[in-house]
């Protein structure tokens, strides 16, 4: 499939970026696997993370994503430590690797004054149980189908949703899978397509000199103020509001674990589970509130 490029001189077709995310439910092995290839990830950021602070240490420079990549292939052949690198789907390796790229730029141009925002440090290694379990995908088969996912090394996953709305598109030749994110937040995991969809964009505004300022906030959820001063509140649920007291009674019952035991770490997974949903309720309204509008606010007239 070929879509047509941003800025080109045809009509008002576009290909533009949008993501997809379903949430998965694997089998007890296809878990096992999510968790070995988040693990691959962890590792190699951590082993390129050390030979470029000894390099930095040394040279004031460090490598790049390409030459970490062949130290990688070389290593991986010669150390017998490294032999399980086999099990787990290459793209995990070299996206990490380009994981640390990114983050070694942001971190030169932080140090310069060219980067926006807050000072950035030097990238730090992830420890397991204290960072996020993900992993990138960007080569490979990677489709979906009805209620299933496809991923490189992992085969077809099951998920807890129809995947047709992008399985539809890709048939019909208006999107193509660019890359999968698989994630896990609060023991569910998640799988992300970035994919490029062909879509109309006017070449021009429906409303000229018209103009629309947006703020995210606690007491309403959107405040929007137009060009001509007139201020739209969107109320939104109350997640939090409404989960506080399974909150706290969970929080206080999670201190009360003894440290390292598995019922402590039984309560921890509870205690995320209910702020995961606070989160995902709080993202669906905002997805609601931009994708449908100003009528959006009829949902949460109730709450």
């Amino acid at each position: 499939m070929k879509l047509q490029q941003a800025g080109s001189p045809r009509s008002g077709l576009r290909g533009v970026p949008q993501a997809y995310r379903y949430a998965l439910d694997p089998t007890p092995a296809q878990e096992r696997r999510l968790r070995s290839h988040a693990g691959a990830a962890h590792y190699a950021w951590n082993w390129a993370l050390t030979r470029v602070k000894a390099r930095y240490e040394a040279e004031k420079k460090w490598y790049s994503a390409e030459e970490l990549h062949r130290l990688w292939n070389v290593e991986k052949k010669t150390e017998p430590d490294l032999a399980w690198w086999s099990e787990n789907s290459k793209c995990v390796y070299q996206e990490a690797f380009r994981n640390l790229d990114r983050a070694l730029e942001d971190f030169s141009k932080s140090k310069k004054g060219l980067r926006k925002g807050r000072r950035l440090g030097f990238p730090r290694s992830k420890k397991k149980g204290r960072c996020r379990d993900s992993c990138r995908f960007s080569t490979g088969v990677m489709r979906c189908s009805g209620s299933t996912v496809t991923l490189p090394r992992l085969g077809t996953i099951r998920t807890h949703e129809s995947t047709e709305a992008l399985a539809g598109k890709i048939a019909e030749g208006k999107a193509r899978i660019l890359s999968a994110t698989v994630s896990r937040t609060a023991q569910r995991w998640l799988v992300s397509f970035t994919v490029e969809v062909e879509r109309e964009v006017p070449d021009h505004h429906r409303r000229p000199r018209t103009a629309v300022g947006l703020d995210l906030g606690i007491s309403s959820l959107i405040t929007a103020v137009d060009h001509q001063g007139k201020v739209i509140r969107f109320p939104g649920p109350k997640p939090l509001r409404a989960a506080l007291r399974r909150l706290r009674r969970a929080a206080r019952a999670h201190s009360r674990k003894k440290t390292g035991s598995a019922n402590r770490r039984k309560s921890a997974r509870r205690l995320a589970r209910i702020h995961a949903r606070i989160a995902s309720l709080r993202l669906d309204a905002l997805h609601k509130a931009t994708t449908w509008g100003l009528d959006t606010r009829r949902w949460w007239s109730r709450t």
